[in-house]
């Protein structure tokens, strides 16, 4: 049983790779701070998830119509980066359609079974898929860890904001060293 998951959000091709349908320069720079995290978690027996924004080809979706279109079913953008492996036999994929990693999938039914009480979130984007699932994550009682230096969106300032908001009602928010001692500690 784990007591700590790691949840990678959104880390996928077209939001990490400059060929990507929606990339950012901020998702190519927190890439390495994430496999950092991700190599630590995975010393420490921390449960990884990884959050995968995924639409459906050829399907109706009132959210995916609205905006450009990216992380397509069999388009290779939705694919997790490269930088970040999955290891099959222990680390958990799951499918998303919205912002939160717990709307409409099975995040909270994969934590539960685990015995999982802390999620340390990093990925992107900060004002939207991170400040969603922590907000979900702190209404089915996680306690929640954000690390600041592992999470982007495409403007520093509204960044920050969220990461003010998150630390102040949501969850925590601690850097990576912060956090490095908080699992080296077993504190997490």
């Amino acid at each position: 049983m784990y007591k700590t998951a790691l949840l990678i959000v959104d880390m996928v091709k077209d939001f990490t790779d400059p060929e990507g349908l929606v990339f950012y320069p901020q998702n190519r720079e927190i890439l390495p701070r994430i496999k950092r995290v991700l190599d630590k978690c995975r010393e420490k027996d921390v449960l990884v998830v990884f959050l995968q924004h995924c639409n459906r080809k050829g399907k109706f979706d009132r959210k995916a119509a609205s905006m450009r279109p990216n992380c397509i079913e069999g388009s290779g953008g939705e694919e997790i980066d490269p930088m970040l492996p999955v290891q099959e036999e222990t680390d958990y994929v799951i499918k998303k359609r919205r912002y939160s990693g717990f709307f409409g999938t099975d995040l909270d039914l994969v934590l539960r079974e685990n015995g999982v009480k802390n999620v340390i979130v990093v990925g992107t984007k900060t004002n939207c898929c991170i400040r969603a699932t922590i907000t979900d994550a702190f209404y089915l009682d996680y306690d929640g860890y954000v690390v600041s230096d592992c999470v982007a969106t495409n403007s520093e300032t509204v960044n920050q904001v969220h990461l003010e908001d998150i630390s102040k009602y949501l969850g925590t928010v601690v850097d990576t060293e912060e956090l490095f001692g908080l699992l080296d500690s077993g504190k997490l």
